[in-house]
Formats: C-alpha cells, structure tokens, sequence
C-alpha cells in the first residue's frame, strides 16, 4: 500500500463507541482522535478508573533529560477502526450505520435499527 494513500473510517471525533473486538471488548469511550493514514482511532474510555482505560499499553523508557529515572510508562495506545462501533444510547449497544440524504441536502448518519442521527 502507498503511504499516501488515507484510509476509510466510519466514525468521527466525539463520537461515542463501544470496542467490539480485542482485550477491552464491551467498553465504551468517546473518540479522542483519528488517525487516517493508519486507519486507527484513539479511543477516551467514559468510566471511570485506570483499568478501565482502553488499549492501555505499557512503554519502556531509558532515562533522559526529561525524564531523569525512566522506567515503565502506561498510556493508551490507538485501536484499529475496524474494532469499534458507534454506540446508541437508546438500544444500549453498538450499531451499524447507513448515510442518509436529508430534504436540504446535508449527509447525516443514522442508525440501521433505531433511525437515531449520529451527526
């Protein structure tokens, strides 16, 4: 694959998801940030706590000006956006998603089960 080339992502910033697939399957968080050129998002969890956090990794560090120790440092990594479904709140769940044509011409998302608007 070209480096250039950017991926297609189905969700967006501030959109809430639930993780479908991986270690976290079942949590829920709020898109932090996407990443088209991995075609990875980095998903916020909204419960509270530091094992809940989503994709949490655990990085290596050498010793540096900054940061004088080094050690192990825990942070949240970015998921592939295969893994993620956008969440509707009145079905309690992960949905999938259609585009939808409104009568003014703006593209919404909307819900495949409920009809909800995403955007």
């Amino acid at each position: 694959m070209n480096t250039k080339e950017k991926h297609v992502v189905h969700v967006k910033k501030g959109d809430k998801v639930v993780v479908i697939a991986g270690k976290d399957k079942g949590k829920i968080g709020e898109i932090k940030e996407v990443f088209l050129k991995s075609g990875k998002v980095l998903v916020e969890s909204t419960e509270a706590g530091d094992d809940s956090k989503i994709n949490l990794i655990t990085k290596a560090t050498k010793p540096s000006v900054t940061n004088n120790r080094g050690g192990l440092i825990k942070k949240e990594a970015p998921i592939q956006s295969s893994n993620v479904m956008i969440y509707d709140s009145s079905l309690k769940k992960g949905v999938r998603t259609s585009k939808k044509i409104m009568e003014n011409g703006t593209k919404v998302r909307v819900s495949k089960k409920s009809n909800e608007q995403f955007d």
